[in-house]
């Protein structure tokens, strides 16, 4: 938020719904988030977006990358950035990485309505696994709090139930669209955002970019500005 406020960007951060103010609170409060799936995440999005005077550009990683992906093609945003986002609905692609990154969650069904926290060997695997292992520790205590399973299991089951984790991709009139990918992303390999990319009509702006040895904690570790330069030039380049 700092650097886009340096760009000239006015920036807005809410939380999802039950999210406390800090990592703390969040840690002490675990059920306060459990049992929130895409379409409620996303409806509370929608809200704050309804408030502003003007349609906002969206950025969002992981799940975060997804609800983007829901919101700009509802029409309410001027563009969105998908940093290594969770797979929509249509994207049937299940790498061996993600599934075995995501099990901590899945292999536990009652988990649908609870919220889980990860280990840090879990942490490790799914999100930085492409840092060393000090700055891994850092990240997991200073970062970490519990999350819904819910979401998890709607984009697992997306391919044959629900609609939850549908994107309107032939929305023609949307705003451009920027999706990445980590190089060495396990929880979100690089084959899911570009699975994504081949869902989209080529008539309305599309873009995907890989960054190199990269791991699912590329917003938070050491490399965050290249990300964050990154989506900068292109939004300048869209006319942002």
């Amino acid at each position: 938020m700092n650097f886009f406020q340096q760009q000239g960007y006015e920036t807005l951060n809410p939380g999802w719904p039950g999210d406390a103010p800090s990592v703390a609170e969040c840690r002490a409060n675990p059920q306060a988030i459990a049992n929130r799936g895409v379409t409620e995440i996303a409806d509370s999005f929608a809200n704050t977006i309804a408030s502003l005077s003007v349609p906002p550009i969206l950025i969002g990683h992981s799940f975060g990358g997804l609800i983007v992906q829901v919101l700009l093609g509802r029409g309410i945003a001027a563009a969105g950035i998908a940093i290594d986002p969770a797979p929509m609905k249509g994207v049937w692609q299940l790498p061996f990485s993600a599934l075995k990154a995501s099990f901590p969650v899945l292999g536990n069904p009652s988990n649908f309505r609870k919220s889980v926290s990860l280990s840090f060997n879990q942490f490790r695997y799914g999100f930085a696994n492409a840092v060393p292992e000090e700055e891994a520790k850092e990240l997991y205590n200073r970062w970490t709090i519990p999350a819904p399973g819910r979401p998890l299991f709607q984009a697992a089951t997306a391919s044959f139930a629900g609609s939850e984790t549908k994107v309107n991709t032939a929305n023609r009139t949307r705003g451009p669209l920027l999706i990445t990918g980590g190089e060495d992303d396990h929880i979100a390999p690089p084959v899911l955002g570009r699975a994504s990319l081949k869902k989209y009509n080529s008539s309305v702006i599309t873009e995907f970019k890989l960054f190199d040895a990269r791991g699912h904690s590329l917003i938070i570790d050491h490399g965050w500005k290249e990300v964050a330069d990154y989506a900068y030039v292109w939004l300048n380049r869209q006319g942002f």
